[in-house]
């Protein structure tokens, strides 16, 4: 016994079910399996699922906009902003997250240093490894330079590295 193929609609629920998709997103991913039929085009169809979805309040930019910034804790403003806009999110809603991200950056920043490396680097090239670490992760260069301390600062004591 077949069953018959999900609707547009219900993939669309699929997709939601496993995660906060945009509606870029979902448009992008329910293009695939659109039919055209005589009365409607393809993205007509996929436009009234999404309309319906979003009337229903099960697809929400702010609740993925919130979902990035809950699992981007690891990364940086940099990384962040890449991720917001490839989900086709509005350049207002990617601002306003990242202005909430950026509030914490140096914690964060600090958090991922601290897991990673937890100690001051013993030379120039140990230091230069740790910055770009931490680069990688989309961190700024002024909050790099803040969170990764200088080469012997441990035995100096000039900085105190806290690594609660």
């Amino acid at each position: 016994m077949a069953f018959a193929a999900p609707s547009l609609k219900g993939r669309a629920l699929r997709f939601l079910a496993q995660r906060e998709h945009s509606r870029a997103e979902l448009e992008r991913k329910l293009a695939r399996h659109a039919e055209d039929q005589p009365e409607a085009s393809a993205a007509d169809q996929i436009a009234r699922a999404l309309d319906e979805l979003q009337a229903a309040g099960l697809l929400s930019e702010a609740r993925v906009a919130e979902s990035v910034l809950a699992q981007g804790a690891r990364f940086g403003s940099r990384r962040l902003r890449q991720t917001l806009q490839s989900k086709g999110l509005a350049p207002e809603l990617v601002s306003q997250a990242l202005e909430q991200a950026r509030t914490t950056e140096q914690q964060r920043a600090r958090e991922v240093w601290c897991r990673r490396f937890g100690a001051a680097p013993a030379d120039a090239a140990e230091r230069a490894k740790q910055m770009r670490f931490l680069a990688g992760r989309g961190f700024d260069g002024e909050v790099i330079r803040r969170v990764v301390p200088s080469i012997g600062a441990a035995d100096d004591g000039e900085t105190e590295i806290d690594l609660d």
